[in-house]
Protein backbone atom coordinates (compact mmCIF):
# COMPACT_ATOMS: atom_id res chain seq x y z
CA UNK A 1 0.00 0.00 0.00
CA UNK A 2 1.24 3.54 -0.99
CA UNK A 3 2.01 6.39 2.11
CA UNK A 4 0.97 9.59 1.60
CA UNK A 5 4.13 11.46 3.06
CA UNK A 6 3.53 13.84 6.31
CA UNK A 7 4.38 17.88 4.90
CA UNK A 8 5.46 20.22 6.63
CA UNK A 9 2.51 22.35 8.77
CA UNK A 10 4.24 26.31 7.80
CA UNK A 11 4.09 27.46 4.15
CA UNK A 12 7.18 28.54 2.53
CA UNK A 13 7.89 30.56 -0.41
CA UNK A 14 10.41 30.68 -3.01
CA UNK A 15 12.61 28.34 -5.26
CA UNK A 16 14.37 26.11 -3.76
CA UNK A 17 17.54 24.10 -5.42
CA UNK A 18 16.98 20.65 -4.59
CA UNK A 19 19.38 17.90 -5.02
CA UNK A 20 18.08 14.06 -5.07
CA UNK A 21 18.71 11.09 -5.94
CA UNK A 22 16.70 9.48 -9.79
CA UNK A 23 17.17 6.12 -10.49
CA UNK A 24 20.47 5.74 -9.17
CA UNK A 25 22.16 8.63 -10.59
CA UNK A 26 22.57 12.41 -8.75
CA UNK A 27 19.81 14.83 -9.94
CA UNK A 28 18.94 18.80 -9.71
CA UNK A 29 16.03 21.01 -9.83
CA UNK A 30 15.23 24.01 -8.95
CA UNK A 31 11.45 24.16 -8.28
CA UNK A 32 9.01 26.73 -6.01
CA UNK A 33 8.49 24.97 -3.05
CA UNK A 34 4.73 24.23 -3.30
CA UNK A 35 5.76 21.70 -6.54
CA UNK A 36 5.20 18.23 -5.88
CA UNK A 37 7.83 15.41 -6.89
CA UNK A 38 5.24 14.60 -9.63
CA UNK A 39 5.97 18.19 -11.32
CA UNK A 40 9.56 17.69 -10.24
CA UNK A 41 9.84 14.73 -12.11
CA UNK A 42 7.92 15.14 -15.25
CA UNK A 43 8.69 18.83 -15.75
CA UNK A 44 12.04 19.20 -14.29
CA UNK A 45 13.45 16.17 -15.18
CA UNK A 46 11.76 14.78 -17.72
CA UNK A 47 10.75 11.28 -16.34
CA UNK A 48 6.97 11.37 -17.55
CA UNK A 49 6.30 7.11 -16.75
CA UNK A 50 4.71 8.58 -13.11
CA UNK A 51 1.11 9.78 -14.75
CA UNK A 52 -0.73 12.82 -13.26
CA UNK A 53 -4.23 11.47 -13.00
CA UNK A 54 -6.42 12.43 -9.53
CA UNK A 55 -3.88 14.92 -7.92
CA UNK A 56 -4.84 14.09 -5.06
CA UNK A 57 -3.43 10.99 -3.87
CA UNK A 58 -6.49 8.53 -4.60
CA UNK A 59 -5.54 6.49 -7.67
CA UNK A 60 -1.87 5.75 -7.54
CA UNK A 61 -1.14 6.18 -11.45
CA UNK A 62 1.70 8.50 -9.87
CA UNK A 63 3.55 6.25 -7.49
CA UNK A 64 7.01 6.52 -7.09
CA UNK A 65 9.65 4.61 -4.68
CA UNK A 66 10.82 7.49 -2.33
CA UNK A 67 14.28 5.68 -0.08
CA UNK A 68 12.65 2.41 -1.52
CA UNK A 69 8.85 2.99 -0.08
CA UNK A 70 6.08 3.35 -2.61
CA UNK A 71 4.48 6.86 -2.67
CA UNK A 72 2.28 9.43 -4.33
CA UNK A 73 4.67 12.00 -6.03
CA UNK A 74 1.24 14.13 -6.58
CA UNK A 75 1.17 14.11 -2.56
CA UNK A 76 4.98 14.75 -1.80
CA UNK A 77 6.51 18.06 -2.16
CA UNK A 78 10.01 17.97 -4.18
CA UNK A 79 11.63 20.18 -1.19
CA UNK A 80 11.39 17.02 1.14
CA UNK A 81 13.26 14.63 -1.35
CA UNK A 82 15.92 16.50 -1.08
CA UNK A 83 18.68 14.60 0.08
CA UNK A 84 16.81 11.01 -0.99
CA UNK A 85 16.29 8.56 -3.72
CA UNK A 86 13.72 8.10 -5.79
CA UNK A 87 12.91 5.37 -8.25
CA UNK A 88 10.78 5.86 -10.93
CA UNK A 89 9.70 3.01 -13.70
CA UNK A 90 11.92 4.63 -16.16
CA UNK A 91 14.92 3.31 -13.21
CA UNK A 92 13.59 -0.52 -13.23
CA UNK A 93 14.76 -1.72 -16.43
CA UNK A 94 18.80 -2.31 -17.01
CA UNK A 95 19.31 -0.96 -20.69
CA UNK A 96 17.10 -3.25 -23.02
CA UNK A 97 16.47 -5.93 -19.95
CA UNK A 98 13.54 -5.45 -18.76
CA UNK A 99 12.79 -5.71 -15.18
CA UNK A 100 10.87 -9.31 -14.12
CA UNK A 101 7.86 -7.69 -12.84
CA UNK A 102 7.70 -5.38 -16.59
CA UNK A 103 8.06 -9.22 -17.90
CA UNK A 104 5.17 -10.54 -15.64
CA UNK A 105 3.16 -7.85 -16.67
CA UNK A 106 3.06 -8.56 -20.09
CA UNK A 107 3.21 -12.31 -19.96
CA UNK A 108 0.36 -12.41 -18.15
CA UNK A 109 -1.06 -9.31 -19.57
CA UNK A 110 -1.41 -7.30 -16.52
CA UNK A 111 -2.20 -3.75 -18.94
CA UNK A 112 -4.72 -2.62 -21.08
CA UNK A 113 -4.45 1.32 -21.56
CA UNK A 114 -1.90 1.49 -19.55
CA UNK A 115 -2.43 4.44 -17.86
CA UNK A 116 -2.11 2.92 -13.58
CA UNK A 117 0.80 0.88 -15.17
CA UNK A 118 4.03 2.55 -14.18
CA UNK A 119 2.51 2.99 -10.56
CA UNK A 120 0.99 -0.84 -10.42
CA UNK A 121 5.08 -1.40 -11.31
CA UNK A 122 6.25 0.68 -8.55
CA UNK A 123 4.11 -0.26 -5.94
CA UNK A 124 4.72 -3.90 -6.39
CA UNK A 125 8.64 -3.28 -6.94
CA UNK A 126 8.83 -1.93 -3.17
CA UNK A 127 6.69 -4.87 -2.19
CA UNK A 128 9.19 -7.10 -3.83
CA UNK A 129 12.11 -5.62 -2.20
CA UNK A 130 10.54 -6.00 1.03
CA UNK A 131 9.16 -9.15 0.90
CA UNK A 132 10.83 -11.52 -1.90
CA UNK A 133 8.11 -14.07 -1.15
CA UNK A 134 5.11 -12.70 -0.82
CA UNK A 135 1.25 -14.34 -0.68
CA UNK A 136 -1.50 -13.18 -2.63
CA UNK A 137 -2.74 -11.41 -0.14
CA UNK A 138 0.42 -8.92 0.31
CA UNK A 139 0.60 -8.93 -3.26
CA UNK A 140 -3.27 -7.01 -3.33
CA UNK A 141 -2.36 -4.90 -0.37
CA UNK A 142 0.74 -3.64 -1.83
CA UNK A 143 -1.71 -2.35 -5.11
CA UNK A 144 -4.67 -1.56 -2.65
CA UNK A 145 -4.06 2.04 -3.50
CA UNK A 146 -3.62 2.12 -7.28
CA UNK A 147 -6.73 2.04 -9.21
CA UNK A 148 -7.03 0.41 -12.56
CA UNK A 149 -9.97 1.57 -14.73
CA UNK A 150 -9.39 -1.20 -17.02
CA UNK A 151 -9.93 -3.97 -14.39
CA UNK A 152 -6.79 -5.82 -15.10
CA UNK A 153 -6.46 -6.61 -11.54
CA UNK A 154 -6.78 -10.37 -11.52
CA UNK A 155 -3.35 -10.19 -14.28
CA UNK A 156 -1.48 -7.48 -12.15
CA UNK A 157 -2.14 -9.81 -9.30
CA UNK A 158 -0.39 -12.96 -11.50
CA UNK A 159 2.34 -11.09 -12.58
CA UNK A 160 3.30 -10.03 -9.14
CA UNK A 161 3.01 -13.33 -8.36
CA UNK A 162 4.99 -14.38 -11.05
CA UNK A 163 7.67 -12.06 -10.54
CA UNK A 164 8.32 -13.39 -7.06
CA UNK A 165 8.47 -16.96 -7.80
CA UNK A 166 11.67 -16.07 -10.91
CA UNK A 167 13.05 -13.58 -8.38
CA UNK A 168 13.57 -16.14 -5.50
Amino acid sequence: MCTVPKEAARPLRGLVDVELTVNGGPAAVRVPVHRTLLDALRDGLGLTGAKRACNEGTCGACTVLLDGVAVYSCMTLAVRCAGRSVETVEGLARGRDLHPLQLAFIEHDAFQCGYCTSGQLMSLAGLLRRNPAPSEADVREAVSGNLCRCGAYEGIIKAGLAAAAKSS
